[in-house]
């Protein structure tokens, strides 16, 4: 797998940042794009409407299209179903590749975070305690199914020669994360 730990002249102009749910994938989108003061462009965002109803295919992939037409941004998310569209015109790819405790911490601190503050989400939704704790929907249980998978599937997919245009970072903590941004500037 190609990777590096820092970007080559001309890289970093066009970044997506991927990781596990919980891991910081916006936290750490939202540092870049200040750093270097390009858009962020937040998957999410583009795919939730209200009462969580997620877009239409179409209108998802024309929503993230019209977002990345840009010359220069930052993107964060993991939804294969735009990933062709993300990652043809990305350059960079920063993988958030922490432990899963870490992972799990993060994102509990997060979700109570969210449902004691009642903070609104994309398309006004709301983290629900009872959703997330015991549902069949809670993040929780996407965080532990998903984890093994993006850990096997990442390294596959930088590897595809359609793919071979990233320049990959992969970060395995925070301090890891903190010293690549340092470097970013």
């Amino acid at each position: 797998m190609h990777q590096c730990t820092d970007l080559p002249v001309g890289r970093g102009r066009r970044i997506v940042v991927v990781g596990t749910t919980g891991s910081g994938k916006t936290t750490l989108a939202c540092r870049i794009s200040r750093l270097l003061a390009v858009p962020h462009v937040e998957l999410d965002a583009l795919h939730w409407g209200p009462g969580w109803t997620p877009a239409q295919l179409d209108s998802f992939r024309r929503r993230v299209a019209r977002a990345l037409s840009g010359e220069a941004w930052v993107v964060d998310g993991n939804y294969s179903a735009v990933r062709d569209v993300v990652w043809s015109r990305a350059d960079t790819v920063v993988w958030l590749d922490y432990t899963l405790p870490v992972v799990l911490w993060r994102l509990a601190r997060r979700t109570l975070r969210r449902i004691f503050t009642q903070e609104e989400l994309w398309g006004g939704n709301r983290e629900r305690a009872w959703v997330q704790f015991f549902t069949r929907d809670s993040l929780f249980l996407w965080a532990l199914r998903t984890y093994p998978r993006r850990r096997r599937e990442y390294p596959t997919l930088f590897d595809k020669s359609e793919h071979a245009h990233l320049a990959v970072v992969r970060l395995r903590s925070s301090r890891a994360a903190d010293d690549w941004l340092k470097n970013l500037r």
